[in-house]
């Protein structure tokens, strides 16, 4: 099995750590919110490690909270932050560059 299939491009480039792969996944599902769990789950991050790193997250305005729902608190990637958005726009670039070559090779 080709190890690249399961990374993003993002991943492959920047390393397969904890908040590079949350990154990666709210990059990637930007105009949706979900609750920690949710992100903890499909960031393929557990929970407690999740919670270790959230606090930098929220501090350094890369996530905010958009709403509560029964007792969890859903967030999202704050797409208004410029290093954000300049993240957003290198993800792209990455995949747009990652496309040409395979075309190529």
């Amino acid at each position: 099995m080709n190890h690249r299939e399961n990374k993003s491009i993002f991943v492959e480039i920047f390393g397969n750590n904890p908040v590079i792969k949350v990154l990666d996944f709210l990059i990637t599902f930007q105009a949706f919110d979900y609750p920690m769990t949710e992100i903890a789950k499909n960031s393929k991050v557990s929970y407690s490690t999740l919670q270790t790193i959230w606090g930098g997250l929220v501090k350094n305005n890369i996530v905010i909270k958009t709403r509560r729902v029964g007792k969890s608190d859903l967030y999202k990637l704050n797409t208004k932050n410029p290093a954000v958005q300049q993240l957003i726009k290198l993800d792209w670039n990455l995949v747009k560059g990652s496309q040409k070559e395979e075309i190529i090779v």
